[in-house]
């Protein structure tokens, strides 16, 4: 069982089924998994939500595929992809019904906040592949970052943020290490609204 998802085609758009099999209508993302512990974690403890996680390091997502593999977990799924390309590009709308962005490179520097992931013309993009009333939940421990988020985030009319629900969330290594040193995390919670 390979639990790797390879497309023949990376011009093309991938429904849920198309990425996990028939009857599947939505999935949840982990954009950035890195080397999933967090990924695995959600998907044993949530044994009928298909997650996908993206992660553009191709070492990353072969160690991904091996665990869950060696776990026997049938509801993971690892693609290398970059996060917005795949986002816009390979995502079918609509059939994300809840994306993780935990931790990702700041980029602190004011030069580089070009790079950030999250920019005013993201945010269409991550609305077109969110299932109606889907969510997006971010953690960071550079509150810098966590400001410019919730900014754009809160000045588009395609999401409201509410409040933190996720009973069941495990830390990431990066949460692990930052809390270590006494670092706060920062943490919300954004809900698509419907266009």
């Amino acid at each position: 069982m390979s639990t790797a998802f390879v497309p023949d085609d990376y011009f093309k758009r991938y429904t849920a089924a198309d990425i996990f099999g028939d009857g599947v209508e939505s999935y949840e993302v982990d954009l950035g998994c890195g080397d999933g512990g967090f990924l695995l974690a959600m998907a044993e403890h949530y044994p009928d939500t298909m997650m996908l996680g993206v992660e553009r390091l191709l070492g990353r997502i072969r160690k991904v595929c091996s665990e869950s593999e060696k776990r026997r977990l049938c509801n993971v799924k690892g693609l290398r992809a970059e996060s917005r390309y795949f986002l816009e590009w390979m995502a079918a709308p609509g059939c994300i019904s809840r994306l993780h962005y935990l931790f990702p490179d700041p980029w602190p520097k004011e030069k580089h906040h070009k790079n950030r992931l999250v920019q005013d013309s993201f945010i269409p993009v991550l609305h077109q592949a969110l299932a109606e009333g889907g969510e997006v939940l971010f953690k960071t421990d550079h509150e810098d970052y966590f400001i410019w988020v919730c900014e754009k985030m809160n000045a588009s009319p395609l999401f409201t943020q509410a409040e933190w629900n996720a009973p069941f969330y495990p830390k990431t290594d990066f949460q692990k290490q930052w809390e270590a040193m006494g670092k706060p995390i920062f943490s919300a919670r954004f809900i698509r609204n419907n266009a």
